[in-house]
């Protein structure tokens, strides 16, 4: 319709998904331009980054067929990060990247978003103040789950809200989580004493289509999965 396809993708569980599209030649590349929802901030070639990890699943073949890719700069610095990432998708044409006109926030064709059993997506993280955050990307420094300190950069919840289509997507389970993140799923849509700042992901409740395997969604009520999906 446009001409150009915009669409911003989370790590972790998602590039797993996005692995079977890695040989998609009838999606016109070319034509597209993909950013991260979240990414952390270290060397493109580092074994944490999203950039890298994704390269020879899939992002690899995708750039070999024309696809433009927003990276960060590869710095440890989450500031200087953030400020670069949000000017550079600034500095896209509208037509490849339309941007809201009552707030300059980025609208994305698609964002693709994975969730945590803590309620996070991307990188917003319960009862951090950037939940409430008006820019479209913001600088996260915390503790892993390993005990070190981490800097990224996400998308704040504003942002993925503007997307014309925001889809959360949800799967699997463990030894250790049994559940999975079905209990997570309860507290996202269905929770009424949620708040992006409790559990960020109910901010998308409303604005996102819902993708669950069943595992994901056994604990949500008969009208809450009329509105969610099957892979």
């Amino acid at each position: 319709e446009k001409g150009a396809f915009s669409f911003a993708i989370s790590g972790g569980s998602m590039l797993k998904m996005l692995a079977n599209l890695a040989d998609a030649e009838d999606v016109p590349w070319n034509k597209c331009s993909m950013a991260f929802v979240s990414h952390r901030c270290v060397p493109l070639d580092d074994a944490g980054a999203t950039y890298g990890k994704a390269l020879p699943l899939f992002l690899g073949a995708w750039i070999s067929r024309g696809l433009e890719v927003i990276v960060p700069l590869g710095s440890t610095d989450s500031e200087a990060e953030a400020d670069s990432y949000e000017a550079a998708l600034a500095a896209l044409p509208p037509r490849v990247l339309a941007r809201r006109s009552d707030s300059s926030l980025p609208v994305f064709d698609l964002t693709l978003i994975g969730v945590g059993r803590d309620g996070h997506v991307g990188s917003i993280y319960p009862d951090m103040d950037d939940t409430a955050a008006t820019r479209a990307v913001v600088p996260v420094t915390g503790v892993d789950g390993m005990g070190q300190l981490s800097t990224k950069i996400s998308l704040s919840l504003a942002a993925m809200r503007a997307s014309r289509r925001a889809v959360v997507a949800c799967a699997g389970k463990s030894p250790k989580a049994p559940l999975g993140k079905a209990e997570a799923m309860v507290r996202a849509l269905e929770g009424t004493d949620e708040t992006p700042r409790s559990f960020p992901a109910s901010a998308l409740r409303d604005t996102a289509t819902w993708l669950l395997d069943e595992d994901s969604a056994v604990l949500l009520s008969g009208t809450t999965t009329g509105r969610v999906r099957d892979p």
